[in-house]
């Protein structure tokens, strides 16, 4: 079982493409041992051994693309207000770690570009889960690809919940891989979803734990969409063994010490 669960085998998808995608992955950097979405998460995902990590990024006022995944800097700052009214320079200032330490700390909000160093240093994977602000859907998809540009990284993926920004991803650059993410098959059904995916060339889609049978994978995979699970809680070795076993390709975990 152990060796079953360190075996990071890599899966490739079904686009000609240089971008594999692994087993597990950083939900957030590691948000259980780390305030999520910054470089201390991120550093302490890649020292405990995994080699891909989710981020959430959104771009500032300025147009800077930033990592933090609620539309305000309430929850995960110890500033308030629309991430998207602030300009870089005012959300580098506060507090990123407070909330989770519940004690003042130098922790950052991070800029994409410093990560996208980091990441490209140790050779490692991202998922950039795009998170925009409404009605910055296209302008946040244009940022995050200059940056990406700009660093000449191949080892990134990309997803969201929000359709608007999968396809402008797919229409800016349609050699990059993008996962439709999709929490509520009550609104967008099964078949609606491998529509979509099919239509837009979206290689994989990304569903909660509590979404999750056997039915619901094989239709993906029979269309050879790979599917991506997620959960609200961390998602234990044993968990993430049976989805493997049940054709899931990757899982995301906040706490991936027991995996090791």
């Amino acid at each position: 079982m152990l060796e079953a669960r360190l075996s990071f085998q890599w899966k490739k998808s079904r686009l000609n493409s240089n971008f594999t995608l692994p087993k597990l992955i950083g939900h957030r950097g590691v948000k259980n041992l780390k305030p999520e979405n910054t470089l201390e998460s991120i550093s302490t995902a890649f020292d405990l051994g995994l080699e891909c990590i989710e981020i959430d990024v959104k771009i500032s006022k300025d147009h800077i693309p930033i990592l933090l995944h609620d539309d305000t800097l309430d929850r995960t700052t110890n500033g308030s207000g629309l991430a998207c009214d602030f300009t870089f320079d005012e959300i580098k200032k506060l507090d990123a770690g407070y909330f989770f330490y519940k004690s003042k700390t130098e922790i950052k909000v991070p800029s994409l570009i410093s990560i996208l160093d980091l990441v490209k240093k140790k050779q490692k994977y991202l998922n950039i889960e795009l998170k925009p602000n409404k009605k910055y859907e296209v302008l946040n998809v244009k940022k995050v690809l200059q940056k990406i540009k700009q660093v000449s990284y191949d080892k990134v993926y990309f997803s969201s919940f929000d359709l608007l920004s999968c396809v402008s991803l797919k229409e800016s650059a349609p050699y990059l891989q993008c996962g439709f993410l999709n929490d509520d098959f009550n609104k967008v059904n099964i078949s609606e979803t491998i529509d979509i995916c099919k239509k837009y060339n979206f290689f994989s889609c990304g569903i909660n734990l509590n979404c999750f049978s056997n039915s619901i994978v094989s239709k993906f995979v029979k269309n050879d969409i790979l599917v991506t699970v997620y959960a609200d809680s961390n998602i234990s070795a044993d968990e993430a063994q049976n989805l493997w076993n049940n054709k899931v390709t990757s899982v995301f975990v906040d706490d991936p010490r027991d995996y090791f």
